[in-house]
C-alpha cells in the first residue's frame, strides 16, 4: 500500500530526498510532466481530457516531525533538537535512525532512581535527553555521525484491528498517498500536484511552490489531529476517525475559502462520501502559506484524522484515507 511505503521513509524537515525519489518512481511511465525546484518541491502537472477552468493546486507536504544532531558528548551521547512542533514527553526510550545510514539509535535520560524527588515530577525536557547509538566515546560516534545530522523515529508501518493503520509520518505521507492516488489515476482531470518541503518548520515550501504555479484554487490534503480517546471532552475533540475526512474553516494560519469549503460539502452529499467538520484552530496548513502567494490564492483543507500526531506513532482509519480521495476527485470534478 502506497500509506505503509511513504511512511516508512525517512524525511525529516529539509532531508526529504527520500520521500521524493519514491513518489518520482510511482509516476514515472505516466504521461506526467515534473520538475524539482531549488527548494525541493516536486512539482507535477496532470493534463486532463478536459482543461479546468481555473488553475488549481492540490499540496501535500513530504517532511514529518523529527530530530537533528546538535553536539556530541564526551561520552559518545548524542545532543539534539526538535525540527517541528514535539511533544518532549513522548520521546523517552523511543527507538530512532541517525543519519544517511539509518543508524540505529535509542533516546536515553537520567534513570527514574538516579532521580531527585522533585526531578520526578517533572517532565523531562529535551535538552535533558539524548540518543544513544552504542558508541563508547566521541571519537567512535564521530566516526558515524556529524553535527547536523537527521534523526528520524524508527516506526514501521502496519495494520491494526479492523481497517486501521499504525506508524509515523501519517502527517503528511497520508496526504501525499491521497494526491499521488488522484495522479496515477486515469481520471481526465487537470490539475497541478506540489508535493511539498519544510511544511513543519514554517510552510517554506508551499510558498515557493504556490508562487510558481499561480493557482487560482488550492487545496491542502492533510493529516490532521483526532483526540477521540479516553478523558478527552467532545468539545476538545477536533476530529474523529472513521467519520471521513476533515475540512477546516479555520486554523491559526488561514481562513478557509468559503466557495471551497460549501463546494466540498456539495461535492461529499452529492456523493454521499462522509466528512465532518474539523472543530477546532489549532495548528496550521501548507494552505495558509499558498493563500498568501502573489495577489492571494482562494484555498482549503480537506485533512485525514489522525490519533497522536507529531508523534512517534500514530494512528489513522483507512477509510478516512479512501474517502479523502474520493471526496476531492469529486471536488475536482465540480471544479472544472
Amino acid at each position: 500500500m502506497l500509506l505503509t511505503k511513504l511512511a516508512d521513509l525517512p524525511g525529516v524537515s529539509g532531508d526529504e530526498g527520500a520521500v521524493r525519489k519514491a513518489i518520482i518512481e510511482e509516476i514515472a511511465g505516466l504521461p506526467l510532466r515534473w520538475r524539482t525546484d531549488s527548494m525541493g518541491n516536486l512539482l507535477v502537472r496532470k493534463e486532463g481530457k478536459v482543461p479546468s477552468s481555473r488553475a488549481v493546486m492540490l499540496a501535500a507536504h513530504m517532511d514529518e516531525v523529527g530530530l537533528m544532531v546538535v553536539s556530541i558528548e564526551e561520552s559518545g551521547h548524542l545532543r539534539f533538537k526538535p525540527l517541528g512542533g514535539i511533544d518532549s514527553r513522548v520521546l523517552v526510550s523511543k527507538r530512532v535512525r541517525v543519519g544517511p545510514e539509518g543508524i540505529p539509535g535509542v533516546i536515553g535520560a537520567k534513570a527514574i532512581h538516579l532521580q531527585k524527588a522533585a526531578e520526578r515530577k517533572k517532565p523531562f525536557e529535551s535538552d535533558q535527553l539524548y540518543i544513544d547509538i552504542g558508541a563508547k566515546d566521541r571519537e567512535e560516534a564521530e566516526k558515524h555521525i556529524s553535527i547536523g545530522a537527521y534523526v528520524s523515529f524508527d516506526t514501521r508501518c502496519v495494520s491494526i484491528g479492523e481497517g486501521f493503520f499504525r506508524g509515523k509520518a501519517f502527517d503528511d505521507r497520508a496526504g501525499c498517498a491521497a494526491l499521488l492516488e488522484l495522479l496515477r489515476e486515469n481520471n481526465g482531470l487537470s490539475f497541478d500536484a506540489a508535493f511539498t518541503v519544510q511544511e513543519e518548520v514554517g510552510l517554506r515550501g508551499a510558498r515557493v511552490a504556490a508562487y510558481t504555479l499561480q493557482p487560482q484554487l488550492a487545496l491542502a490534503l492533510e493529516a490532521t489531529a483526532a483526540a477521540d480517546t479516553p478523558d478527552t471532552k467532545e468539545e476538545f475533540n477536533a476530529t474523529t476517525l472513521g467519520k471521513g475526512p476533515a475540512l477546516t474553516f479555520m486554523d491559526r494560519t488561514l481562513i478557509a475559502d468559503r466557495e471551497i469549503l460549501q463546494g466540498l460539502i456539495r461535492a461529499a452529499e452529492k456523493a454521499a462520501i462522509p466528512f465532518q467538520l474539523r472543530r477546532g484552530a489549532a495548528g496550521g496548513t501548507d494552505a495558509g502559506a499558498i493563500a498568501l502567494s502573489r495577489e492571494g490564492v482562494r484555498a482549503g483543507v480537506v485533512a485525514v484524522p489522525c490519533r497522536y500526531i507529531h508523534s512517534p506513532c500514530g494512528v489513522l482509519k483507512k477509510s478516512d484515507l479512501q474517502h479523502t480521495i474520493s471526496l476531492v476527485r469529486a471536488w475536482l470534478e465540480e471544479t472544472a
